[in-house]
């Protein structure tokens, strides 16, 4: 029964040692294209829909102050028309000539004519109107700057994502690797007779945990690669390119100042600015209905038709009218009171933004000073993993240790691993945070 046990291991090894090997479809280089960061972020901001709907808000915006500034201007308009008219008719004797008058009449008319009008006076609503308008192009500006960076920032997460992961699935492979030597190992032992069946079905264990962590991880390269060709508009899987750049932590930052630059650079904290004055704007410019609206007026229109051979004749008009709604049923007083609870919700969005930045700011300082920490520690936990496993794999040669204590020895090395990309790629997840509150790279 031992005999047909080892036998069965024996023919089991070869098979598993090729079923342990990578798909190398999924993560072989080449097979799907490859993009630096800075190609990534150029991508995403031409196809995502937040930032391009942003750039739409300017053109609106721009075209908004447009008509402001029109609204200072006269109108002008043109027209003109062409009529023909014919009357059946008796007939009768005119009784002065005593002539016959025909039964039926036509008539052929032209008209020619050139209209303008100019608001004197507005009530104010033409200079609160442009103010509004100046502040929208300022809000929209500053409301794509917070898109791009929130874009830049969500790319470079998906970016940094899908780097790490092929990290990962790097530290799976040797994690697999070192399994697979183990086994091997156990097995020629077992053959020696100086190991029992359990280290050698225990290797058989751990080789096949490991293959099913490394499935798992390729897996998450897919996903991730997936997740980055979709923000950059592409189908199928995009290839993060790997940059030595981005393993050089930045130089310590002066809270301080960056935390003073937040607050009054950051895209979201100028977007809320700029929607406060507009709204401040809007609500002087809907008070206007309560003052009087002068208007000036003119027009010149030329007539003509068969009867005078279709001489045009020159008719003038000037006019200035006064119109003050005294009274009209409470619409004013509703639309100021809807003003003025846009302005007040304004402020509150301003004050509130302000708050935000200070907030995230402080916690991406902690954040980005754990990271950092992080990275020493495991780097220090990595040193002495292997070690650790260098002793215990020869305390094993030589008898001493178990195969327990070698396995613990060998997983403990995988967990030092995965520690230092974590650490690596949290500290620029956080370094990128801090990034797109500010509005600019740092």
């Amino acid at each position: 029964m031992a005999h047909n046990r080892l036998g069965l291991l024996l023919a089991l090894v070869p098979g598993l040692l090729h079923a342990q090997q990578p798909n190398a479809t999924l993560v072989t280089p080449g097979t799907v294209p490859e993009v630096t960061l800075e190609e990534a972020i150029a991508l995403a901001n031409r196809v995502q829909p937040s930032v391009v709907q942003a750039q739409a808000a300017i053109r609106n915006a721009e075209a908004q102050k447009k008509v402001t500034v029109g609204n200072w201007l006269p109108n002008l308009n043109a027209n003109s028309s062409a009529g023909y008219f014919y009357a059946e008719g008796t007939g009768r004797v005119d009784p002065n000539t005593g002539q016959f008058i025909g039964a039926n009449t036509e008539t052929q008319t032209v008209n020619l004519g050139l209209s303008t009008s100019w608001d004197v006076f507005t009530g104010f609503r033409r200079g609160n109107d442009s103010k509004a308008a100046k502040a929208g192009v300022t809000a929209a500006e500053a409301s794509f700057a917070n898109a791009s960076y929130q874009q830049r920032f969500n790319t470079t997460i998906q970016f940094f994502t899908a780097l790490a992961g092929r990290e990962i699935v790097s530290v799976r492979e040797q994690s697999v690797k070192r399994a697979d030597e183990q086994l091997r190992a156990a097995v020629v032992r077992l053959h020696a007779g100086t190991a029992t069946r359990s280290d050698s079905l225990r290797s058989v264990v751990t080789v096949g945990n490991t293959r099913v962590a490394l499935s798992q991880a390729q897996a998450d390269l897919i996903a991730a690669e997936a997740a980055l060709a979709r923000l950059i508009g592409y189908n199928g899987r995009v290839r993060a390119a790997d940059d030595s750049a981005f393993y050089h932590p930045v130089a310590v930052i002066d809270t301080t100042v960056l935390l003073d630059e937040a607050m009054r650079r950051s895209p979201s904290v100028q977007s809320s600015a700029a929607s406060l004055e507009q709204a401040r704007a809007q609500y002087k410019a809907s008070k206007s209905t309560y003052w009087p609206q002068l208007a000036l007026g003119g027009s010149w229109t030329y007539n003509g038709n068969n009867a005078n051979n279709f001489g045009l004749q020159n008719q003038r008009q000037a006019s200035l009218s006064l119109n003050w709604a005294i009274f009209n049923r409470f619409t004013r007083e509703r639309n100021v009171d809807l003003q003025l609870s846009n302005l007040q919700v304004a402020e509150a969005n301003a004050a509130d933004a302000e708050h935000q930045v200070q907030s995230l700011m402080l916690g991406q300082f902690a954040q980005l000073e754990a990271a950092r920490l992080q990275i020493e520690i495991s780097q220090q936990s990595l040193q002495a993993s292997r070690e650790d496993l260098r002793v215990v794999a020869e305390r094993y040669r030589l008898g001493v240790a178990t195969i327990v204590d070698l396995l613990v020895s060998q997983e403990s090395l995988t967990q030092a691993e995965l520690e230092v990309v974590n650490a690596r790629f949290g500290y620029l997840q956080a370094l990128a945070q801090i990034e797109a509150i500010v509005g600019r790279p740092l």
